[in-house]
């Protein structure tokens, strides 16, 4: 058997490598993780109780259309339950865009380095990618608004965009919105928006009251630290959401998914705490790196892009012998690795095994 001739020679989707694996290969007792941008603190205890309640109806199917969880979501959000879409991390509502507006030869629009599943899954779709530099790490919206042609189906904008975690500002946003041709979806992804401490930083869900041709994505599994759950949520006009959702997976979020995000809304004081934390995170190993002598991407999110100077991969495995696992191997960024901010003690581990690898892998 054969498969589509454009998935042949796809990547698998490498996440961070996993501590126990690198435990077992390397023979050691204590790795840390800083490698997949999960929070390092947990998840709310509203969230967990909410889970272990929900338990009991672990023999019952899903509401398949999320409804209470839609209903507390709109309000949070002063949006309607029709703007809604979940899936199974804000990674499946990529997959549902891209299925539901690309089709063969169709082009879409995106940075050069960016959340490499915005290129997976329209490669999957056949569709025509056409990336733009990142300028300064950023996206480039007046290079990207230029690409646009009548054939251009969705353009990707991930804000604070992974791996460099930069913004661009609610200014450049909305100039940009108001050229796009209303034939063509805006992605604005906002996984990381929770971390985000800019004034200029843009709200996505208020944007979608000037620009129906919008879609926001947004996740429970950074901030809210439900990764393992697996839930995120996309809003747009009711137009946009009725098209997906008819192509939507029938109970494609778990009973205890919905239950840990109805929870974890109910926790404003866990979120604000872990902001702060990673705050606190970021100006100390920024500072480290300053002491180091090393550049960086402003970090909005809760991770850091820096330029060890080396070959990423190197520093990579350099880095995991030494118990701490973090994420290189950039196609523009080749000498850069990503850590993402974990507790105090972790970020000063990280730091003292950096500075040790630095002094040991040659430039």
């Amino acid at each position: 058997m054969q498969p589509k001739s454009n998935v042949v020679h796809l990547p698998v989707y490498n996440p961070g490598k996993p501590v126990e694996d690198v435990k077992r290969e390397l023979g050691l007792d204590h790795v840390i993780k800083l490698a997949s941008n999960e929070n390092p603190y947990g998840f709310s205890n509203e969230a967990k109780n909410a889970m272990l309640a929900e338990l009991t109806n672990s023999n019952v199917y899903p509401d398949g259309a999320s409804l209470v969880l839609a209903q507390e979501l709109a309000s949070k959000l002063s949006a309607q339950t029709n703007q809604l879409i979940f899936g199974a991390g804000s990674s499946e509502v990529i997959v549902l865009a891209a299925r539901t507006f690309l089709a063969p030869g169709d082009e879409t629009i995106m940075a050069n380095e960016t959340f490499s599943q915005y290129r997976h899954n329209a490669q999957i779709e056949n569709a025509n990618i056409i990336e733009v530099p990142l300028k300064e790490g950023k996206h480039d919206l007046p290079a990207m608004l230029a690409k646009i042609t009548e054939r251009t189906k969705i353009v990707w904008i991930c804000n604070p965009n992974n791996p460099t975690g930069t913004i661009v500002s609610d200014d450049e946003l909305r100039a940009f919105l108001n050229d796009v041709p209303s034939h063509v979806l805006v992605v604005l992804d906002e996984a990381y928006r929770e971390f985000v401490d800019a004034a200029e930083y843009s709200d996505g869900v208020e944007l979608l009251k000037s620009y129906s041709n919008l879609l926001v994505l947004r996740t429970f599994s950074k901030v809210y630290g439900l990764a393992a759950h697996r839930i995120g949520y996309g809003v747009s006009s009711p137009q946009v959401i009725q098209f997906m959702n008819q192509i939507r997976e029938p109970f494609n979020t778990t009973r205890l998914a919905q239950a840990g995000a109805l929870g974890s809304l109910k926790d404003d004081a866990f979120v604000a705490s872990c902001k702060e934390h990673n705050l606190e995170g970021i100006r100390y190993i920024t500072e480290q790196f300053d002491r180091l002598g090393l550049s960086y991407f402003p970090a909005h999110g809760n991770f850091i892009l820096v330029d060890a100077h080396r070959p990423s991969g190197e520093v990579f495995d350099a880095m995991l012998r030494k118990g701490v696992i973090v994420k290189g191997r950039w196609a523009n960024y080749p000498t850069y690795i990503r850590v993402s901010v974990g507790t105090p003690e972790q970020n000063a581990a990280f730091i003292e095994a950096f500075e040790q690898v630095l002094q040991e892998v040659t430039v």
